[in-house]
């Protein structure tokens, strides 16, 4: 599974109705509305790297409230299970 962080600037005034786009997306996760630079940021999980050029330069081109995007693609994901799981090995 492909992960990758897709950060988006919208027009005035259309962040939660496209947020609502986004999410009908197949392999848009989560979407956040965040401060800052930008204002949405949406997490991309596909199978294959076609499948991210998909989401992003078919169905979110498509969205016109949408002015500009930043992909981020991840490598790896850290998370608290994982951190957990490393202090757990060997102990019991």
């Amino acid at each position: 599974m492909l992960s990758a962080i897709v950060l988006i600037n919208v027009a005035r005034g259309q962040v939660n109705e496209t947020a609502q786009r986004l999410l009908e997306i197949n392999g848009v996760s989560d979407v956040y509305s965040v401060t800052g630079e930008y204002d949405l940021v949406a997490l991309v999980r596909v199978a294959q790297y076609d499948d991210l050029s998909t989401v992003v330069t078919t169905h979110m081109q498509k969205i016109s409230s949408i002015e500009k995007t930043h992909t981020l693609m991840a490598f790896k994901c850290f998370s608290r299970a994982d951190l957990q799981q490393a202090w757990d090995i060997g102990i019991e």
